[in-house]
């Protein structure tokens, strides 16, 4: 089984992502690792070619800035790292750089890619989400975050980054048939510095939106204003192994107080009948469960 890995990343040490931790998380799944690096404002360039890794193969890319509506760039980017995928892989597993696998779940995906290799009916793979938020103690728990998500599919059958990048379809626009493995990404995209996550609202959200709406939606700050979220929960699993330097290097506290935890009269309607049934009301799905 041949697996190839790839990503893609601008920027990684101006917005303080976890590019490394998640370029290191991924090493071990795959034969070869396909990082797109684009044009950057520091030295993101640098900082991976200093990985000490044979299995990476970086392609630098100029991102098309001009792409203000809806992410697109952010596919256009990851569709440039896909392309370097050779096509003999049977695999590929892509992750974002705010993005990061456990090493307890590497067992599940490797009997997961194997057990699915020669079904070709399954056109990839879905893992859970657990995301962070404010610090690496907090997880959010309402509706608004996405559960599940293609992070696993066949290079050689037309797949495509879809919209913003958050997943994945077939040329024709059509939903990947995939089946749900027992593994979970980390996002650790909503935990940064304050200043950093106020730096990333204010130039991030022009991937969005028009320059208007982000200076009536996005106010000047110094620091980002973690307490404007609907409900956390405190985390009371462990982080893979390679975030664990990074966290004991955080130098912010960020506390959430529980009490102030809102959730929606319809919100509590569908959590009650989801853990009766198993089933979430009016949940996006961007695939095809099979």
């Amino acid at each position: 089984m041949k697996v190839v890995g790839f990503t893609f990343v601008r920027n990684a040490i101006k917005y303080d992502y976890p590019v490394l931790e998640s370029i290191n998380s991924l090493l071990p799944l795959c034969d070869e690792l396909v990082v797109a690096v684009g044009n950057s404002d520091d030295d993101t360039l640098g900082l991976i070619q200093r990985i000490n890794s044979p299995k990476i193969r970086v392609i630098e890319t100029v991102w098309d800035d001009s792409l203000r509506e809806g992410g697109r760039v952010l596919a256009v980017e990851t569709d440039k790292a896909l392309a370097a995928v050779p096509a003999d892989a049977d695999w590929a597993i892509y992750l974002q750089a705010d993005e990061v696998l456990h090493e307890a779940d590497y067992a599940a995906i490797r009997v997961g890619m194997e057990r699915w290799k020669d079904d070709k009916s399954v056109q990839g793979l879905l893992l859970n989400y657990r995301h962070f938020y404010g610090s690496y103690d907090y997880v959010g728990d309402s509706y608004r975050w996405y559960r599940r998500e293609i992070r696993i599919v066949r290079p050689d059958i037309g797949v495509a980054s879809y919209r913003d990048a958050q997943g994945f379809r077939l040329a024709d626009n059509s939903k990947l048939r995939v089946k749900l493995l027992d593994a979970t990404v980390h996002h650790y995209g909503w935990v940064k510095t304050p200043a950093a996550m106020q730096r990333k609202q204010e130039t991030f959200n022009k991937l969005w939106y028009s320059d208007e709406w982000v200076a009536q939606n996005v106010a000047p700050a110094e620091d980002f204003d973690y307490s404007q979220v609907d409900s956390l929960q405190r985390f009371t699993g462990t982080h893979p192994q390679v975030m664990l330097a990074r966290i004991r290097q955080q130098n912010w506290r960020y506390e959430h107080d529980m009490s102030r935890n809102q959730h929606r009269l319809k919100d509590r309607f569908k959590r009650a009948l989801e853990l009766l049934t198993g089933y979430r009301i009016g949940e996006y799905r961007n695939y095809k469960l099979v």
